[in-house]
């Protein structure tokens, strides 16, 4: 697991240039790259010596690192999905620290991974993933999410629920392939990426981490042919949000601590208050008061009143708020620098 996202963590690296290129959807504001790319680095340096020491991550809760002589995978997964969620960047970031979650759940006290628990994880993940977005939409990366939880499924069915490492071999070869099948109809699902003749940028995202998974549990290298093909995404291409309608608005995110009715009423007022809407859960942990902690991402015109109410409800932390309409620089986007970085307040 801990291989897996530093493979992820590279891999994205390498192509957040390109999928910065192809982000035009929900707003073509040309950084899901980015945002996946720090997301995932945070969960991969989640096991760094420095981070895996107990630590205070909100009012009066404390974490404390799984001991690494029990190689419980789903207590490892647990804390990168904890650390991604924590500093979870864009639509894209929020909604894989979400499927990093939800995937630890079902592998809770399990030393390896097998077909029947990677079903499972999967299956939890893409759930989780679709409900965390108050307006899901297929032809993004849930669909992506989702075709390969329904592939890894489908291979467990055929062998009974074998765990086997062949039969784990089979569902990540089916995952993965699945997974490609998904972002090549991405472009046809999404009116803005049919327009303009991409698939979507966090669905290629999810591709790539996907067949991360699968090269670090096989131990083979990854498929360099695997992106062959796909629309917008030739390194010739043009970086197509750039020539896209600029986005007024912000992007507003932190983190509270909320009561399950006060969660249910900010997921409301948010989505009357503009789009884009993410609520997920921060770990499992209840501080004194019964309260869960809730990782927020909204789009809106005005912060102003978003934040203002946000504070209403509690003390959050962390908020930052980035401007959607940023200046369209490929040169930022090639060095690996979002033109977003956002302030926080």
């Amino acid at each position: 697991m801990k291989r897996w996202l530093g493979k992820a963590e590279t891999t994205l690296g390498n192509h957040s240039d390109r999928l910065n290129a192809i982000n035009i959807f929900p707003v073509a504001d040309g950084d899901t790259g980015t945002n996946l790319y720090l997301t995932v680095r945070a969960a991969a340096h989640a096991f760094d010596p420095a981070e895996t020491a107990p630590a205070a991550v909100g009012d009066g809760v404390f974490v404390a690192a799984p001991d690494p002589a029990q190689n419980d995978v789903g207590a490892i997964l647990a804390l990168a999905g904890q650390a991604a969620m924590e500093q979870a960047r864009g639509n894209s970031g929020t909604l894989f620290a979400v499927f990093l979650g939800a995937a630890a759940e079902p592998l809770a006290g399990h030393t390896r991974l097998s077909t029947p628990l990677l079903a499972a994880a999967l299956n939890r993940a893409q759930i989780r993933a679709w409900s965390a977005l108050s307006d899901p939409v297929p032809g993004t990366m849930l669909s992506v999410m989702e075709a390969a939880a329904h592939a890894v499924a489908a291979v467990d069915q055929a062998h009974n629920g074998d765990d086997s490492n062949q039969t784990l071999g089979l569902a990540l070869d089916a995952a993965v392939e699945a997974a490609l099948e998904a972002v090549v109809r991405t472009e046809d699902q999404l009116a803005a990426l049919h327009a303009a003749h991409v698939v979507d940028a966090g669905g290629v995202g999810m591709l790539l981490i996907l067949d991360c998974l699968r090269s670090a549990v096989l131990g083979e290298g990854l498929q360099d042919e695997l992106l062959d093909g796909l629309h917008g995404y030739d390194v010739q291409a043009p970086h197509i949000h750039t020539d896209m309608p600029r986005d007024d608005g912000v992007e507003v995110m932190c983190t509270i601590a909320l009561s399950a009715l006060d969660a249910a009423m900010m997921r409301q007022r948010l989505d009357e208050m503009g789009d884009s809407v993410i609520m997920s859960q921060v770990g499992g942990a209840v501080d004194v008061e019964g309260h869960y902690r809730w990782r927020i991402h909204v789009h809106v015109t005005d912060p102003e009143p978003a934040v203002a109410f946000i504070r209403s409800l509690g003390d959050p932390t962390d908020i930052t708020v980035s401007e959607l309409a940023v200046p369209r620089d490929p040169d930022l986007h090639a060095a690996g620098v979002s033109a977003r970085d956002g302030h926080e307040l």
